[in-house]
């Protein structure tokens, strides 16, 4: 069993809505440097991103199954970023959540950090009513298959870091009510064949359209999970405009609601 230890106060957390991947990219950056440099606490950012494809430093491109005249269409940029792992695709439904942690104040290294996000989605699942697991091997968040019924492992939840300076960024993409036709653009992960999932979808709620709201609550969940992985309080940074909707996203999440 993973041990995390707390060698330092609470992770804050800051709900930034939906945003594109640049802003968000660049906002990391941002926290990065100044939290390599202690000018402030670590931090968890959360959020949605508007459609975009990423391809990790030494992903393939020919997992990107769209031609450039669809992406285009669409409006969907392809960015190669300098996390690990193979292209993934962020969109409306889907919880991003990126970590800016400095490794060496918590006494964790990148294994530990990568089991605690793993924790943090197999929680925020089970909090919504669906029950995943880790695979060894595969990092991210699964949902397990069932070969009486003909139904393979499906991924929920994917996972890429980058540590720079002894810091966190980058982090992990869980599904809430994505539309997970949008997982046809590409081979998820750089696994040809892989079924993706998403909460909505388990619970047989998939024809619901995506909803920045049930978003926001599933990451209050993951944030507190993400917390308690580590051993530490969370601390939500919230704009006073902000506060009052904050309360009451604190009531039980929507989605597993009958």
């Amino acid at each position: 069993m993973v041990r995390f230890v707390n060698t330092t106060g609470p992770i804050e957390a800051e709900w930034l809505g939906r945003i594109g991947y640049r802003e968000a990219w660049a906002r990391q950056k941002e926290l990065l440097e100044r939290r390599a440099a202690g000018e402030i606490d670590d931090r968890i950012l959360l959020l949605e991103h508007d459609p975009v494809l990423t391809l990790g430093r030494q992903a393939d491109e020919r997992h990107v199954l769209a031609t450039p005249r669809e992406l285009r269409r669409r409006g969907i940029e392809v960015i190669r970023v300098e996390r690990g792992g193979e292209v993934t695709y962020h969109g409306p439904g889907q919880l991003v959540a990126y970590p800016i942690i400095r490794l060496a104040d918590r006494g964790i290294l990148v294994r530990p950090l990568v089991a605690a996000l793993e924790a943090a989605m197999i929680e925020t699942c089970a909090r919504l009513g669906v029950t995943a697991m880790r695979r060894e091997g595969h990092p991210g968040c699964w949902v397990e298959g069932d070969s009486d019924r003909g139904r393979p492992h499906r991924k929920i939840g994917a996972l890429g870091l980058r540590i720079e300076r002894g810091v966190s960024y980058h982090g992990i993409a869980l599904n809430i009510d994505s539309d997970l036709r949008d997982f046809d653009l590409i081979d998820p992960c750089g696994m040809p064949g892989l079924v993706s999932a998403s909460i909505a979808e388990e619970l047989g709620r998939s024809a619901e359209p995506p909803l920045t709201s049930e978003v926001q609550r599933a990451g209050m969940v993951f944030a507190e999970a993400f917390g308690k992985a580590l051993g530490a309080p969370i601390s939500w940074i919230v704009a006073r405009e902000t506060a009052r909707a904050f309360d009451a996203l604190r009531s039980p999440p929507s989605l597993v609601e009958a």
